[in-house]
C-alpha cells in the first residue's frame, strides 16, 4: 500500500502510548523523534492492518531488549585485522547521499564471500551498520535538511555473482529476516547494476513471490547504472563501481580508499572510531573484549523461506545446465 491513514496511526500511536518503561526507551532509540514515521513503517510493513503492527513493533522492541540492541554500538569487533576481514568480505558502505539527502548505501552482493569470519560477527556488522545509519546517519542528514530524513536509497552491485552463491544463501536468508522483522520499510529503492545472466534467471523466478510493494521499488538498470543514478544523485556520491564506462566494477580491493567498502574509506572510519569510542564511555576502566557480540537468529519467514529455496533451486539447475536453453533467449529483466 502506497499511503497509511492518518486514523490507522493514530490507532498506533495509542497502543505504543501504553507499553512499559523499557519498550519505551527502546523504541525512543527506534524512531530519534521521528514517532509518526516509524508507525507508518511498521503499517506499510503489515499492509495498513494496526493489530499486526502493533505486534510487529512490539516484537521488535522485545527483540531489541533481548539483544541488548541499544548497545550494540558499544561494542567493536577487535582487533582491527579481524574487522578488516569482515569489511573485505561483506562488501557494503556509504557512497554519498541523493539529490533529496537520502544516504546512499552501496552494497557489493555478488563480491561478497562472508567466509572470513563466523556468522555472529557479519550479524553484528549488519546490525551495527543499521543501527548507526538510523541513530546517526539518518538524524544527522535530517538536521541538515530540514526535515525527517528516516529511509536510504541500495545500489546493489552483481558483479562477480557466481553458482557458488548458493552457500551464502541461508546467511543472506538470516540478515533479510532480520531487517524485514525489525527494520521495515527503511530502504526506498533498491538500484540493481552489473546484473550478469545468473541473477536475472534467479530474478525471473523470484519476482513473482515478492510482495507488490516489494517489486515496486526494485529497479535493474543497465550496465553499471551511471546514467540512470546521476538523475537521482551527483557523480561525487555514485558507488565507485558506477564511475566507469563499462558494465563491470572489477574487483573491489583494487580501489583503496576510494571504495565505500574499504575500511580506509571515511565512512568505515568514522563508524569503527565511534563504536570504539560508545565503548570507552561505557567501560572507561575495562579494556575492550573480544569476540562477537551474539544476536538470536531469527527464523526465516515464510516468504523469505520460499524465495531461498527458489533461488536454491534455480541455481542447482544452473550448475546442471537444465536452466540455460529454455531462458536464455527471451529473458528480460525489467519486464514479465
Amino acid at each position: 500500500m502506497a499511503t497509511v491513514s492518518q486514523e490507522a496511526i493514530n490507532e498506533l500511536q495509542a497502543l505504543m502510548d501504553r507499553v512499559e518503561e523499557p519498550l519505551m526507551r527502546t523504541f525512543e532509540n527506534v524512531h530519534q523523534g521521528y514517532p509518526k514515521e516509524t508507525l507508518v513503517r511498521f503499517l506499510k510493513a503489515r499492509e495498513g492492518n494496526v493489530a499486526k503492527a502493533h505486534k510487529m513493533l512490539l516484537d521488535c522492541l522485545k527483540w531489541r531488549l533481548q539483544n541488548e540492541i541499544d548497545n550494540i554500538l558499544s561494542k567493536p569487533i577487535i582487533p582491527a585485522d579481524l574487522y578488516r576481514t569482515v569489511r573485505d568480505s561483506q562488501l557494503i558502505g556509504l557512497s554519498g547521499y541523493s539529490k533529496e539527502g537520502l544516504p546512499v548505501f552501496a552494497i557489493g552482493v555478488g563480491l561478497s564471500s562472508f567466509d572470513k569470519a563466523s556468522v555472529h560477527y557479519y550479524v553484528q556488522s549488519h546490525i551495527q551498520i543499521n543501527e548507526y545509519r538510523d541513530r546517526v546517519i539518518l538524524p544527522s542528514a535530517s538536521k541538515r535538511y530540514g526535515r525527517p530524513i528516516t529511509t536510504c536509497l541500495k545500489v546493489l552491485d552483481m558483479t562477480g555473482l557466481r553458482l557458488s552463491a548458493l552457500s551464502q544463501i541461508k546467511l543472506l536468508t538470516i540478515i533479510s529476516t532480520v531487517d524485514d522483522l525489525n527494520y521495515p520499510e527503511k530502504t526506498n529503492t533498491y538500484y540493481i547494476v552489473n546484473a550478469p545472466y545468473i541473477f536475472s534467471a534467479c530474478w525471473k523466478v523470484v519476482k513473482p513471490l515478492l510482495q507488490e510493494r516489494t517489486k515496486k521499488k526494485v529497479q535493474v538498470l543497465p550496465g553499471c547504472g551511471r546514467d540512470d543514478l546521476l538523475k537521482i544523485m551527483d557523480y561525487s556520491s555514485l558507488p565507485h563501481f558506477c564511475k566507469g564506462e563499462g558494465s563491470g566494477s572489477g574487483r573491489h580491493s583494487s580501489y583503496g580508499p576510494e571504495s565505500c567498502y574499504s575500511l580506509d574509506h571515511p565512512f568505515h572510519q568514522q563508524l569503527y572510531s565511534y563504536i570504539k569510542e560508545q565503548s570507552r564511555m561505557c567501560q572507561p576502566a575495562q579494556p575492550i573484549k573480544q569476540g562477537s557480540f551474539h544476536v538470536a537468529l531469527p527464523e526465516a519467514a515464510a516468504e523469505g523461506t520460499e524465495i531461498a529455496k527458489t533461488i536454491e533451486s534455480e541455481l542447482q539447475k544452473l550448475e546442471n545446465g537444465s536452466g540455460l536453453p529454455d531462458s536464455l533467449g527471451g529473458l528480460k529483466i525489467n519486464g514479465e
